[in-house]
């Protein structure tokens, strides 16, 4: 038996809220989740309407992605992160936006393509086009 084919498109969301939009348009209409990487990793683990038997997610202009999900959006990420961090990571997260901004810190594109080539979704197989 085949494995279901899913496709997003890097030409439909700018932002890792649009990649949001695009995962629940796509992956999980009309299922409510955190929208965050560890959901996002949830989702794909199963149980959430995902196929059990695994998938084959196709993710259509991923270079318009790498592009747009790149640094700029990673800082604007982290710095989202750092209004909301406990005082305690307040330092780390510092740093990790100066990393950024440096182009010395993973992307967020590279953040979602490390979550999804995880060994722990063997079964998910991920085309980048």
């Amino acid at each position: 038996m085949s494995k279901r084919i899913y496709e997003i498109d890097g030409n439909n969301f700018s932002t890792l809220e649009e990649f949001w939009d695009e995962i629940s348009r796509v992956l999980i209409p009309d299922v409510y989740w955190g929208r965050n990487l560890d959901a996002f990793n949830d989702i794909l683990r199963g149980g959430f309407g995902t196929p059990e038997e695994g998938f084959i997610l196709v993710w259509k202009n991923s270079s318009v992605s790498r592009e747009k999900l790149g640094y700029a959006e990673t800082v604007r990420q982290l710095e989202k992160r750092l209004q909301k961090c406990h005082l305690t990571n307040r330092e780390y997260v510092k740093l990790q936006i100066e990393r950024a901004k440096q182009h010395k810190f993973a992307t967020v594109v590279e953040w979602l393509i490390e979550i999804i080539e995880d060994e722990e979704h063997n079964d998910i197989e991920l085309r980048l086009e």
